[in-house]
């Protein structure tokens, strides 16, 4: 049987705007026993009544803490439970920024850190962001491969297409270099992308009859790596308005199927 690691969701649309209840969460968590926290990430909300074309399913109402600097916190107040991006947009930020900012993560829990990205689905945040809505897979692409020299190399150089980098490195490096890497999302470039440079997938959905196709398609994309599927992780998202306790653990069982390693209770 799979030994599963469970995390807790940072519930941001829920957590009030004080330093003292996100602490009392995160100490609550680590002492039920969860095994991580995931943090998720969005910089901006859109205002439906300026724009009546959006249709995202946040808005300027619904609160985001942000990402790198709730971690940062989480660090300090606990102790053993590991921390994760779930998911960081990866696209709508410099890439030398997140290398630094997630290495100095690592550094402030003892080497705790899992990264999971995705491309995100908000324009109207990319644009106030400065960064190309419609380029955004092709970014990740390239930023991914600079991320893991930015962490284990003392000094970069390179030049590619969204990034140019001459001769310079992120001090102090990470504790675990590289820093984890794991995929958000269920495209096939995306799976291409995990299964080459990423240790875990995260689906981001409830299991369905698609998801055993997807996850052969990343089998075989290990495989054409030389990489064995049986040590890539997969991170199931257990969405609390499925109902209750039965309900939660009979689609934990059915994760567990699939060969899921970590099930994340999904509460906001």
């Amino acid at each position: 049987m799979i030994n599963m690691q469970f995390g807790a969701f940072f519930p941001t649309r829920d957590m009030p705007a004080d330093r003292v209840a996100i602490r009392d969460w995160a100490q609550a968590a680590e002492e039920i026993g969860f095994d991580y926290i995931e943090v998720s990430d969005h910089v901006l909300g859109a205002d439906r009544a300026a724009l009546p074309d959006f249709e995202g399913p946040y808005d300027i109402d619904d609160p985001f803490h942000e990402v790198f600097i709730t971690l940062g916190y989480l660090a300090a107040v606990t102790e053993r439970v590991g921390l994760s991006t779930g998911v960081l947009i990866l696209p709508q930020r410099q890439t030398a920024l997140v290398a630094k900012q997630a290495a100095q993560i690592d550094i402030l829990c003892g080497g705790r850190l899992r990264l999971g990205v995705g491309v995100g689905w908000n324009p109207v945040e990319y644009e106030a962001l400065g960064q190309d809505w419609h380029t955004c897979g092709r970014r990740q692409a390239e930023q991914i491969g600079l991320l893991n020299r930015y962490w284990t190399e003392r000094t970069v150089d390179f030049t590619g297409q969204f990034d140019r980098v001459h001769h310079a490195g992120v001090s102090p490096p990470p504790i675990q270099r590289p820093i984890p890497l794991w995929f958000g999302g269920s495209v096939d470039a995306v799976l291409k992308r995990a299964a080459k440079y990423g240790q875990g997938w995260m689906p981001l959905g409830n299991p369905s009859s698609n998801t055993r196709a997807q996850l052969e398609k990343l089998h075989g994309y290990l495989r054409d790596e030389g990489r064995d599927p049986a040590t890539f992780g997969l991170e199931a998202w257990i969405r609390s308005s499925l109902g209750g306790g039965a309900e939660w653990r009979a689609a934990v069982d059915t994760w567990r199927g699939l060969g899921t390693t970590h099930a994340t209770f999904y509460t906001s």
